[in-house]
């Protein structure tokens, strides 16, 4: 159902170098890129997150309550998702670990503030 997920960010390049390294991790890569954004995605068809300065000409700001969730195949993804973000500079907004019945995820904020997660649904076994 999601085409893409667009983030404003006041700064582009750095935006894309935080994403260029958090995103390979999931095997993502840039597939489009303009004067003001680029996206990432991890094929054609998938979904895509994106980074824009606004169209408006104002600053970027967070949407609050506003959050970005990136499925991965593993809690070790989980772990190591979040972990890449904040060595990136991103800040912890949770730490991975289980929430609710078979779904375990991580929260984090890049470097515009933006929220995120990486989560996974996992067996109960796991």
């Amino acid at each position: 159902m999601i085409g893409y997920v667009t983030l404003g960010s006041n700064d582009v390049p750095r935006a894309a170098q935080f994403y260029d390294e958090l995103l390979a991790l999931i095997g993502a890569g840039r597939t489009y890129e303009g004067e003001r954004f680029i996206a990432w995605s991890t094929g054609p068809g998938s979904p895509a997150l994106s980074v824009i300065t606004p169209f408006d000409g104002n600053p970027a700001t967070v949407g609050n309550g506003t959050m970005v969730a990136i499925a991965v195949d593993s809690p070790d993804k989980v772990h190591e998702v979040h972990a890449k973000a904040l060595a990136l500079g991103g800040t912890d907004e949770g730490a991975p670990g289980p929430r609710v019945d078979g779904f375990y995820a991580g929260y984090f904020r890049d470097l515009d503030g933006n929220k995120l997660n990486a989560f996974c649904i996992v067996s109960d076994g796991s």
